[in-house]
């Protein structure tokens, strides 16, 4: 399985193609804003009719999960899933099947001036690709006022 991963404003899945705003970043913020985690897995012909689990964390610089405080009390911010590619038709034996996958957040509140990863982990494992770091911007310095 192959995965490619691009970080953008928003996105979305439809007749099995994503279509990606704002694609390519690697800097955000410092304010919060919405974002999007977009994944493409090629998946290989032996894979296809088994049954997939995916998990989607966000960690900090030194790998540890980001938490968030919530009304609810601390949360990770994480995603969940399965998937499970069906035989394909009409394409040529070896060529993968494309599995397309957008997961918009809402704006997130994370520090300014940090590095982060988006991990993605199929079936226990990180694959190739499977992660994808960007950084927040510094705060202003506010003015000096006398």
């Amino acid at each position: 399985m192959r995965v490619t991963m691009m970080l953008a404003d928003a996105a979305q899945v439809a007749d099995g193609k994503l279509y990606i705003l704002g694609g390519g970043w690697s800097v955000t913020g410092p304010d919060a804003t919405p974002s999007a985690v977009v994944i493409k897995l090629e998946i290989d012909r032996h894979e296809t009719g088994t049954s997939h689990y995916w998990e989607l964390f966000l960690e900090d610089a030194d790998g540890r999960p980001v938490v968030l405080e919530t009304p609810e009390g601390p949360q990770t911010i994480e995603v969940r899933g399965e998937f499970e590619a069906g035989e394909p038709v009409g394409i040529p034996d070896g060529a993968p099947v494309d599995l397309p996958i957008a997961i918009n957040f809402g704006p997130l509140p994370l520090a300014p001036g940090q590095r982060y990863t988006w991990r993605l982990v199929i079936d226990g494992n990180t694959p190739n690709g499977g992660a994808i770091g960007f950084s927040t911007r510094r705060a202003p310095e506010e003015p000096d006022t006398f």
